[in-house]
């Protein structure tokens, strides 16, 4: 008799435990569509908040490329809107390799009235020979009420041997 309480005893527990694996596998796959509806919602917000913060009639976005090695060695960049500072950023090693294998940087996202205005940049780092280096781009824009979308180019120019910066506007 008391071995088959015994035996009685661990079928029950062999029951029980494949009984709550089952509800545990329900429970983790519920818990994983959870947090993919998450996912999906935090990714809705983020474009709405975009949406609401930076309205295409208003909207300029700025971002910064490079295509150097050989002239200057970028350590930082300041942006201005009609002499007002709107961005800042200092390089990092890591940062600097992924400019140079192509990688594009937003370096500012924000709204302009409609009308004229100038966008400077300004950029800081090592030119040839190791120099200390500091120069400057500048473009006017008149901002419409479409969205505007600038590009900030460095550049390599092996005729001057120098090193080129500009500000390119890109066509919507």
């Amino acid at each position: 008799m008391l071995n088959r309480m015994g035996w009685l005893a661990t079928a029950l527990c062999l029951v029980m435990s494949a009984t709550s694996a089952s509800v545990f596998a329900q429970d983790a796959s519920e818990v994983e569509a959870l947090k993919q509806r998450v996912l999906e919602l935090n990714r809705d917000l983020l474009i709405l908040e975009e949406e609401l913060l930076y309205p295409a009639n208003s909207q300029v976005s700025v971002f910064l490329s490079m295509d150097v090695g050989k002239f200057f060695r970028l350590d930082a960049v300041k942006l201005l809107i009609d002499d007002e500072l709107v961005a800042s950023h200092l390089y990092t090693e890591q940062q600097l390799d992924a400019l140079f294998r192509g990688g594009v940087q937003r370096l500012y996202m924000g709204n302009l009235k409609a009308g004229e205005h100038e966008v400077s940049a300004v950029f800081v780092g090592q030119g040839p020979d190791g120099r200390d280096y500091k120069r400057g781009a500048r473009l006017t824009i008149d901002k419409d009420e479409d969205p505007k979308v600038l590009e900030i180019r460095i550049n390599d120019s092996t005729a001057r041997m120098q090193p080129d910066f500009d500000i390119k506007e890109w066509d919507n």
